[in-house]
């Protein structure tokens, strides 16, 4: 692990530009977009549910399960 509060260790502010310009002609698709599916929606879990929760599958039986319990809109 990097020892961030070591002066020699960061970078010095006075170092940074106030802007930076990007070639964004240069730019490539990013590859991973067409892994998942139009129809699917990904989230974050927080870290203390994502102990409990080790795959989406499991996280989503328990939706489900929430989703039966509640009641039907008219």
């Amino acid at each position: 692990m990097k020892n961030t509060d070591n002066p020699e260790n960061s970078e010095n502010k006075e170092d940074m530009l106030h802007e930076y310009r990007f070639d964004y002609g240069k730019a490539k698709p990013n590859r991973f977009a067409e892994v998942l599916a139009d129809s699917q929606l990904m989230v974050v879990l927080e870290p203390d549910v994502a102990a409990v929760f080790k795959s989406s599958e499991a996280v989503n039986t328990v939706l489900r399960a929430l989703i039966e319990t509640m009641p039907k809109p008219r």
